[in-house]
Formats: C-alpha cells, sequence, structure tokens
C-alpha cells in the first residue's frame, strides 16, 4: 500500500488484514477507500459492515449492507451472504421481524445455507 497508495485492491487486502487482526478503525478507513474500485466494492462493503457490527454501531452496519444488497443483481453466493449477514445484524438489533424476511430470502432459494432452516423453521414453530 506504501508503494502503490492509489491501487484499490492493495487497500482492500489491508483492510481484511486489519479486521483479521482486531484492528477495526484502520480496517474502516482502508475498506471505505476499497469500495471505490468497482470490482471490490460489495466485497469492500461487506468488510465494513463487519467493521461496524464490531463496534456495535448494527444501523451503519444495515445501511451499509442494505447499500451493498442494492448493487447486487441476481441471488448468488455473494448476496446470499450479505443477505444473511443483514439478518444477523437485524437480530442484534433486536428487529426479529427485519431478521427473519432476510432468512427467508435464503430459505426459499437455499434451505441447508449456514442455519438458516433452523432460524426459519424456529420462527414459524413460535408462531403457533
Amino acid at each position: 500500500v506504501e508503494k502503490y497508495p492509489t491501487d484499490l485492491a492493495f487497500r482492500f487486502e489491508l483492510g481484511t488484514l486489519y479486521l483479521q487482526a482486531g484492528k477495526i478503525g484502520e480496517a474502516i478507513a482502508e475498506f471505505q477507500k476499497a469500495k471505490n474500485n468497482p470490482n471490490k466494492r460489495i466485497v469492500a462493503m461487506s468488510g465494513l459492515a463487519q467493521c461496524f457490527a464490531k463496534r456495535k454501531m448494527n444501523d451503519l452496519a444495515a445501511k451499509t449492507l442494505q447499500e451493498a444488497l442494492k448493487e447486487k443483481p441476481g441471488f448468488d453466493d455473494e448476496k446470499k451472504e450479505l443477505t444473511y449477514q443483514l439478518g444477523c445484524i437485524f437480530e442484534a438489533m433486536s428487529k426479529k421481524e427485519e431478521a427473519i424476511e432476510q432468512f427467508k430470502v435464503i430459505y426459499e432459494q437455499d434451505i441447508g445455507y449456514r442455519d438458516v432452516m433452523t432460524k426459519v423453521d424456529d420462527y414459524y414453530a413460535a408462531q403457533g
């Protein structure tokens, strides 16, 4: 990054390393720069949302994930992961209805994704 300060792919990689090392403030700064790279934009926004969530800034995390989802056409593995992350953020915010709506989107497409089947089934079982 020092040698190529304008290479946004390197910025993304550095942000990822900072996140893994627990240097959340540094990671946020790098992901914010990296999201200007069209090839890394969505995944940088995902990393940014993870950083916000680690800082308990769940409203910022949710907003970032919603923005990323709007830019992601189709329903591939990346969009599935963003949707799952958003559901988990809503759970952390005690927004159960919003959370289950995200998990149901995944459930309709891939019942075996992570713990989505359990979350959705438990929700309907609680409804009686």
